[in-house]
């Protein structure tokens, strides 16, 4: 079967699941009363979300997952092996084993990945079990939240270190550069802020989706450029999955992601940087994400600089253009589109930068 139909099948189930489970899912958390808790920090129109559903990340997690696996197993049956798969002019028998090595890599960074993703999915489930179901409005604090986050990280950086102690990283135009003990570092700032990132940009109807939609279509013309043709399915298979889920997420939503679908959606993105070798390209392939991090720092350090002073009207940032009188949909427009053009220039870099 050819990538790419295998690429658009995946989308195909996805689809199908996520959307499909939203005449389930919804009204089951509309019974058990896990409505959205909306803080008195926001903008005060955003109160009128309040008790819509939360936790629908559920949809498009599922949808992802259950596709991929169900893709992995046809290609299996069919004799492929799409997440080990290497592609190579080369015809001498000196790079069976190199190849194999390769294969044993991909597998380790998808699967790795993937689980990854989950963990953060459920610190993201017991963050929103507390504000939903508890009654605490923050959920988790910010240390039992940190120390989770960094239990995972420690464990996913672990594996990728054992499978390659030079810390490698692709940098185009660049090449190979083996970060060695900087890899730890690199990897602390780039999983913590992405997931947080992700999880700011979850700030009204259909953004973070839109955002992260965007993203994973540039991740899969990049993994196919990179020869990480499991990355480019299970990429396919979150973008099905994420169409669907904005069907119901679209303003007016019928449901939120909650931290459950944001956290993971921050840790997938990572992921896929790290399985493509160039976690740095999250700068490019999620440029929204960095705008509303940054936005949220700079406003936070100017404010204490000034002793009460604001940059923005609010923040982050795609609260701030709320303020300004801009509608939730035109916000997910532009923001998306922005997105999708940061990752135009991150496929660019590879197809230009990185030798094939």
């Amino acid at each position: 079967m050819d990538v790419v139909i295998k690429c658009l099948v995946g989308a195909v189930i996805a689809f199908g699941i996520s959307f499909g489970l939203g005449y389930v899912i919804i009204p089951f958390l509309h019974k058990l009363k896990f409505g959205q808790t909306i803080l008195d920090i926001g903008p005060k129109w955003h109160k009128n979300k309040q008790g819509t559903p939360t936790m629908g990340g559920i949809l498009f997690i599922l949808g992802t997952v259950i596709a991929f696996v169900v893709m992995v197993i046809i290609d299996k049956i069919l004799g492929g092996d799409i997440i080990g798969s290497v592609i190579t002019s080369a015809d001498s028998a000196n790079l069976v084993n190199e190849i194999s090595e390769v294969a044993k890599s991909n597998y380790i960074k998808v699967i790795g990945g993937l689980i990854m993703a989950l963990g953060f999915a459920f610190i993201g489930f017991l963050d929103d079990y507390i504000k939903v179901v508890k009654k605490r409005n923050l959920g988790l604090t910010i240390l039992q939240k940190t120390i989770l986050q960094v239990v995972l990280m420690v464990g996913y950086l672990l594996v990728l270190y054992i499978n390659d102690p030079t810390g490698a990283m692709l940098i185009p135009f660049v090449g190979i550069v083996e970060t060695k003990v900087f890899f730890w570092l690199i990897g602390f700032a780039v999983i913590y802020a992405t997931t947080n990132a992700v999880n700011f940009t979850d700030g009204i109807d259909g953004l973070c989706g839109s955002v992260t939609l965007t993203a994973a279509i540039s991740f899969i013309a990049i993994a196919a450029l990179h020869n990480r043709l499991g990355v480019s399915l299970l990429a396919s298979c979150l973008v099905g999955a994420l169409i669907g889920y904005l069907i119901w997420n679209w303003h007016p939503a019928k449901v939120m992601m909650g931290d459950l679908g944001s956290m993971f959606l921050g840790g997938l993105i990572v992921a896929f940087s790290y399985a493509v070798d160039c976690p740095f390209i999250i700068l490019l392939t999620g440029i929204i994400y960095v705008a509303e991090f940054g936005s949220d720092i700079i406003q936070i350090g100017y404010f204490k600089l000034t002793h009460g002073k604001r940059i923005f009207k609010m923040a982050p940032i795609h609260h701030h253009f709320e303020m300004c009188g801009w509608k939730e949909v035109k916000i997910v427009k532009i923001f998306s589109a922005i997105n999708l053009l940061g990752g135009l220039a991150a496929v660019l870099l590879f197809y230009f930068g990185v030798e094939r």
